[in-house]
């Protein structure tokens, strides 16, 4: 898939703000400081589309862009970021897990996980609420460029090992990295080929 255009839309603070329309949506979520930004510019080739920031936690809205007029891609708040107060964290969780179970249109979620990282308790959670809830999702691994090839398979395979346990067909995983822009051809065909389904 070409990306010619890629529009910011609106941002939204509940999912019944979001755009009216039965135009597919393609979800980023992770954990804050997980690289969602620069992979979200790498991916549509716009350095500054989704605001990179060095202070994590910086999404706080549902960010919707317009690809190519025909589908969107959604930016939505990271979890687990332990400096905002708890009712700001109470009420981001609503505002995720209301997108997530009410939004029909969104075809798939893409889940990041920072390579360099053992498996985290906080994902492997969401990923078991996911599989309960019958959610479709994938998973990015993000930051691969930061780690020797040794050391990043070992990781992934000890990331994919843990999910063993619990599931029986692990969910598709993509391995990124928004410096050498490693998975961008990957993750924009496996986008592609679900639309066309």
């Amino acid at each position: 898939m070409l990306i010619k255009s890629a529009e910011f839309t609106i941002s939204s603070a509940r999912v019944e703000q979001c755009p009216k329309g039965d135009l597919p949506e393609f979800a980023f979520i992770g954990r804050s400081n997980v690289g969602k930004s620069s992979l979200i510019n790498m991916l549509t080739g716009r350095d500054h589309l989704a605001k990179t920031s060095s202070t994590p936690g910086k999404t706080i809205l549902i960010n919707h862009f317009l690809i190519n007029g025909d589908w969107y891609l959604v930016d939505l708040p990271g979890y687990g970021y332990a400096k905002r107060g708890q009712k700001q964290r109470d009420e981001l969780q609503r505002m995720i897990t209301g997108y997530i179970l009410r939004r029909e249109q969104m075809m798939n979620l893409f889940l990041l996980i920072d390579s360099r990282h053992e498996p985290q308790r906080i994902d492997m959670e969401f990923i078991e609420w996911l599989g309960e809830n019958g959610i479709p999702f994938s998973i990015v691994f993000t930051k691969t460029d930061k780690l020797s090839n040794g050391k990043l398979t070992a990781n992934i395979k000890h990331y994919l090992d843990e999910l063993s346990k619990q599931w029986e067909e692990l969910p598709p995983h993509f391995i990124t990295s928004s410096e050498t822009r490693l998975g961008k051809e990957e993750l924009l065909g496996y986008i592609d080929d679900i639309i066309k389904m």
